[in-house]
């Protein structure tokens, strides 16, 4: 069979863009999800999780906050209208409603607590995304955000019970103080959170939060590991969460 010069020539040119769509696609991840190329001393969990000493955390101290917002790119917009968080404070009462106890210690309910997404088991936000933009990890639980997949509905936002997730109502990037190369900036009209720096244990490093904390606040740990920190402290000390009674399963523990 005769085979033209035009047709050998767009035969060949679908073969080269096959070559070089494949390893996009790799990088990709499986279903077009961002991918961290991990290093070999990345941190490997099965199930991340975060522990919080509440009574640690001195009143004012912003220094996990600053560079967990330093190192994602976190826009800075300068009023609560467009606020754009990852971690931040809240009062007790608003972080666990209901839960007052007469015979609870009274510092830690008095002062504000640190608040971030709570990665869960159950996730909410992942079930009513209509893009998949919001997805869980298989491999170690983590709750990740694609932000190229976000169309910003906010059906994530009105999922999730915590107000773990912020939305860019404005162009972000003029409002970022010293952008950080190695993390993506976002877009106007997308959604984000805290993703328990995934980008940081694929390097072999500890949340960004984590490193930051003078007071040693903050325990951040595999809860299938029995010999992690985290899991030694959930079965040697009285914990909360945030609305368990929901079912989410929340890994963010709170050490009262």
């Amino acid at each position: 069979m005769k085979c033209s010069r035009r047709a050998l020539l767009k035969i060949a040119g679908i073969s080269l863009i096959g070559a070089g769509v494949r390893p996009a696609l790799e990088a990709l991840g499986a279903g077009g999800s961002p991918r961290t190329l991990a290093s070999p001393n990345r941190l490997v969990g099965k199930r991340w999780a975060m522990a919080v000493h509440i009574h640690k955390c001195p009143t004012g101290c912003k220094e996990c906050i600053d560079a967990c917002h330093r190192t994602h790119n976190v826009p800075d917009f300068e009023n609560l209208k467009d606020q754009v968080k990852w971690i931040w404070n809240e009062p007790f009462r608003d972080v666990f409603p209901g839960g007052e106890n007469p015979y609870l210690e009274k510092g830690p309910t008095e002062g504000p607590v640190l608040v971030l997404c709570n990665h869960c088991a159950n996730p909410p936000c992942v079930r009513v995304c209509p893009t998949k933009a919001t997805f869980q990890r298989k491999e170690d639980g983590i709750v990740m955000m694609d932000y190229h997949r976000c169309i910003g509905c906010r059906f994530c936002m009105a999922g999730c019970p915590y107000g773990a997730r912020s939305m860019n109502f404005r162009d972000p990037r003029p409002f970022i103080k010293g952008i950080n190369p190695e993390f993506p900036t976002r877009t106007k009209g997308v959604v984000e959170k805290c993703n328990f720096c995934e980008e940081r244990l694929a390097r072999g490093l500890m949340p960004a939060c984590v490193e930051a904390c003078k007071e040693k606040a903050l325990v951040f740990g595999d809860l299938e590991n029995p010999q992690s920190e985290i899991r030694k402290l959930l079965q040697t000390r009285f914990t909360l969460r945030r609305k368990p009674e929901l079912g989410t399963q929340p890994q963010v523990y709170y050490l009262v």
